[in-house]
Order: structure tokens, then sequence, then C-alpha cells
């Protein structure tokens, strides 16, 4: 980290400090002007976990049923950022019952208690504005039975943080930390009496975030596809407060939602979930279609690619490729080096997967969900398509670097489906070799014929070739292609070593095929989880065989057996999403 952004941190740190000091000054409010209604959606799970003195944050466990959850000792800065963004009073609310409201306002009174004076880590714009979002939308449930004095700190405490974040909104981080502000400074500002110019402003600069944010395709930088979904939420939210207090929304808000709602829904999987990409997970079951729903857009992406992802559908069956760049810069710090790797989904059963984001487990699951082996594709001697950089400030934050720099991609219909062709030169610096991708899903769904090259597609890049094949005494460069499996699906070598056999809980078996030219294998992977305490442990399919030539072709296919019924019913309950 330069001088310079020390600096500049440490000048935002005292600034926020300051301005959450001066708040305490701000004259109170004593109501809504509208009885609120809340939009955000929880889990009914992970409430009844809460209820049950289980304080899951940030992959983190502490189990007491009396502690005050300010009084627990934050393990690091992660554990911290979730509970003082009151997320959890969401699931909390989903149960609903006397125990869950009683949780939620004894941690209320006693955030206002610890906290509320202007002090601690929850002071900064974008946990600010999540903490106002959770406390407006449940303000009857955190209420009800409040005495006066209570009420009179919960409001006061609102208008408090309404100030502070009209005065710190600009210094949260360009894309959702910023969305967070603003939906929360416009949220507050409407719900509460005597605030209203206090959203005028926002008003205006979210819809200079839209603008400079959502690209003309409705995609973000990052590519992330949950947290595309967590800002298309929070513009739904500030659309649906506007509209409610009779004010209508800005062309430029408007359009961001036209644009992003065709592609959420082109990375959403058949059952419902969204493609786990670039630090992103399914997200929550049911906000996407709440989110949707509440658009009120019903455009759907007819062709072409969906922020850097191709999809292709047929029957219940979807696949979702990553099938453009990387994230680059400030962008990078939670991409993956995922580049033409795939998800398969069967109905409402996840087969093929992404291991996923290990944030929550630590720096060293976070790296290795971050590497090419951790998603199904191809890489090449263990080597990632892209590489992380050094650690940069005092998040230590790991950019990805010397990624893809061309990604061609062609999708067509053939006579029996839908084809996909991509490519991408991320391991042509180091071995002159290009990974091109083929892949074919058939119009009923059942099949999906998959074809991975390594070319070298020049002269400059057979030279390079030749060279590492002297360093390896012309033994060639070994290659894996890589397909790892959900943990509910059941698999098993078959046919001594030529297939794969994969049962899903629906009933259906799965087939995977090669033309027998390179070692099959079924090896331990695992699936990453943010809701879940450790990684679960799963399998994955891998096809190894080593490149000896300027051209090295490997082919597979996986399909429905054909005794797998065409429909079925699928009434097997999911697992619950914590352990």
């Amino acid at each position: 980290m330069s001088r310079f952004e020390r600096v500049s941190n440490t000048w935002s740190r005292f600034q926020n400090r300051l301005f959450a000091r001066l708040s305490q000054r701000q004259k109170t409010v004593t109501a809504f002007v509208s009885q609120p209604e809340p939009r955000t959606v929880g889990s009914f799970a992970r409430g009844r976990q809460l209820v049950a003195g289980n304080l899951m944050f940030a992959g983190y466990l502490v189990e007491s049923w009396d502690s005050i959850l300010w009084d627990v000792e934050a393990p690091n800065i992660a554990f911290e950022v979730e509970r003082q963004g009151f997320v959890w009073l969401d699931d909390l609310a989903a149960v609903g019952d006397v125990r869950a409201r009683e949780k939620a306002q004894t941690w209320l009174w006693s955030w206002l208690e610890k906290h509320g004076n202007g002090r601690g880590s929850g002071w900064t714009p974008e946990l600010t504005g999540r903490r106002i979002i959770r406390w407006i939308n449940h303000a009857l449930f955190l209420l009800r039975g409040a005495d006066s004095a209570q009420s009179e700190a919960f409001f006061r405490s609102l208008a408090q943080q309404t100030w502070f974040l009209s005065k710190r909104w600009q210094s949260a981080q360009p894309g959702l930390p910023r969305f967070e502000a603003l939906t929360g400074l416009i949220y507050a500002g409407l719900a509460l009496e005597g605030l209203e110019e206090l959203a005028d402003p926002a008003v205006r600069a979210l819809a200079q975030e839209c603008e400079r944010e959502i690209d003309a395709h409705g995609g973000i930088s990052t590519r992330n596809p949950e947290e595309l979904l967590d800002v298309f939420t929070l513009l739904t939210w500030a659309a649906s407060a506007l509209n409610e207090a009779g004010r209508g929304i800005s062309p430029a808000h408007s359009a961001a939602i036209n644009r992003i709602a065709p592609t959420l829904r082109a990375l959403r999987h058949a059952e419902g979930g969204l493609a786990r990409f670039h630090g992103g997970g399914r997200g929550l079951e049911g906000r996407l279609d709440h989110a949707l729903a509440l658009s009120h857009v019903k455009a759907t992406r007819s062709d072409g690619l969906a922020m850097g992802y191709a999809r292709l559908f047929g029957g219940r069956t979807s696949v979702i490729v990553d099938a453009s760049l990387p994230p680059e810069g400030d962008a990078s710090f939670n991409a993956h080096a995922s580049t033409l790797s795939f998800e398969l989904t069967s109905g409402r059963r996840p087969l093929i997967v992404s291991c996923g984001s290990g944030e929550s487990f630590g720096v060293d699951w976070r790296r290795a969900g971050r590497a090419t082996p951790s998603h199904s594709t191809l890489c090449l001697d263990g080597y990632s398509s892209a590489r992380l950089s050094e650690p940069t400030g005092l998040s230590g934050l790991e950019a990805l670097v010397e990624g893809p720099t061309h990604v061609p991609v062609e999708m067509s219909d053939v006579t029996d489906g839908h084809r996909f062709q991509g490519g991408h030169d991320g391991y042509s610096k180091v071995f002159g070799l290009t990974h091109a991708r083929t892949l074919e899903l058939t119009l009923d769904g059942r099949g999906l014929a998959g074809e991975d090259m390594l070319l070298a597609m020049d002269d400059t890049a057979k030279r390079r070739f030749s060279k590492v094949m002297d360093a390896t005494v012309l033994t060639g460069v070994g290659f894996d292609v890589r397909l790892h499996l959900h943990p509910e699906v059941d698999a098993a070598v078959d046919l001594g070593g030529a297939a794969v056999s994969m049962a899903l809980k629906s009933g259906e078996i799965w087939v995977f095929r090669h033309d027998g030219q390179f070692k099959l294998s079924l090896e331990p992977s695992v699936y990453l989880e943010k809701t879940r305490l450790k990684p679960r442990a799963t399998k994955q399919i891998v096809l190894s065989g080593r490149a000896m030539e300027y051209a090295t072709r490997i082919r597979w296919s996986l399909s429905k057996a054909q005794d797998t019924a065409v429909a079925i019913r699928d009434l097997n309950r999911d697992e619950p999403e914590f352990d």
C-alpha cells in the first residue's frame, strides 16, 4: 500500500469517527411518515439457530444461550462487519415468534447502549446503510411491546445514523458499498418525519451510480452474480420506497433495473439458484424471485452473453459457462481463475459445480477456491489460468493478475441442441498452448457433449511449447479436466474405469463417459458455502493425460441413463442450509 493510500484510509476512518460523534447533536424524530413494510428476505433455519444461541457469522460459531451479541469477542473483521450490518435481523424476523422478537430487541437495545453514541466499527457508510434498512423494515417487529424510552431511543438513533449517512455516503467504495449507503439514506429520508430533504441528494446520486456502475448489458465490473443480485435488490427496494412516497424514480434508476433483470435471469440455474462464480454464492433462497417480482420486469436475455457468461438450456437442464475475461484491477479482489469453467443443474439438483468461495474459511481456503483446479474446467500441470498478486493494503487483498487476454466465444444452434465454443490464452505465455472448449446441450437436456483442445496456435506458440517439451525431456505437459460434483451427488466409477455413474436425490442417473484415450478417476473435492461452518466433502471427476503435440483433443460426455424417466417428481426435501 502506498503512503497516499495509507493516509487516505486513515483520514477516511477519522472522518467517520468525527461525523459519528457529531451525529449525536442532531435533532431526533418521533415517528415514521407511514407504516414501513418489510422487504428483506431472511433464513428461517438461521433464525432458529440464533434463537437457540448458536451465533454464526462469517464462518465462525459461538455457542451461548445468554450472550449479548456485542459482548462476544469478534474473531476477525468479517465477523464484526456481519453482526454490525444487522442482516441477522432478517433471520430472526423470518422466525417471528416471541423468543425471536425478544432476542432481536435485546440485541438492539444493547447496540444502542454500546454503539449508539457514535462509537465502534459499525459507523461506516455501507454498514450504516445496511443497518438502517433492516431497522426500518422490521420496525414493527422491534418496537412491539417497547416502552416510550426505548421507542424514543430507537428513533433518535435512526435520525443520527441518517444524518451521518448524508455526510459520509461519498466515502463508500463505488459499487455495492455505495449502493447500500445511498439506498439506506433514501429509505430513511423517506420513512422518517422531517428528513425528506436528506433523501433528495441521495436520489440524484443513486441515478449517477446506476449510469456509472451498471454497464449497457446489465452487468457489474466484478462479474459476481450474487453481488449483482444484491445491487439489483437495493435498486428495487429504493424504487419501491420512492414510488410509495409518490416521488417516482429517475430514468437512469429505472433503466438500470430493466437492464439487470434479464441478466440475472440468464445467470439463474434451473433450480432457481445463481451460478457460483467470482466469489458469489447461489443467493439466499427466495431473494432472486422476490427481487424479480418486485421489479415488474418481464424481459429475458434472448442471445449473447450475460455479464460475460454463456447459458445453455434444454428441458430442465441448465449449463452456465464463464465465457469472458476475468475482472481486473480493484474489481478482481474476489475474482477467480475460472475462464471456460461451467456448472450444470438438472431440475432442482445441481450436478456439476464450482467449489465456490472459501472466504469465510480463512485465507488458505480463499486462495484455494480462486484457483483453476477448484473449477470445472481444464488446467495444465496444476497451474491456474490467472495468478494472484501479492497481498495489498491493511486487508491483505490479492488481485487477480496475468490472466487471459483474449477469450473468443461463439454460440450457435445445432440440429438437436445448442452449442457453445470458446477459448482462452491464459496458458499461452507459459506453455504456448491455448485452451479451446466446445459444449453441446441437447434440446431435451438429457445430454451434454464436451470437447477440450490444447492448441499451439502460431509459430511463436509452437516454439514456446517445444521449449517446454525439451525441459520435460519430451514427456509433455500434464493436464486435468476436472468436473466437481455437488455434495449430494452419489458417484462411482463404472465399466472398469470407462465411465462414472452419478445418482441425484431426485432419482436421476447421469453417466460421464470419455473416448478412452486418457485416465479417468474419481477424486476428493470440497464444496464451499458461506452458510456452513466448514467445507463439505464431495468428489470430482478427473480426466488426466499429457499434451505431447501441437494439438491435443479430449472428448467426453455427460448424459442421463437411458432408463431415467423423462419427467421425475422430485419431492425430496433439501437439507437445512445451516450445520
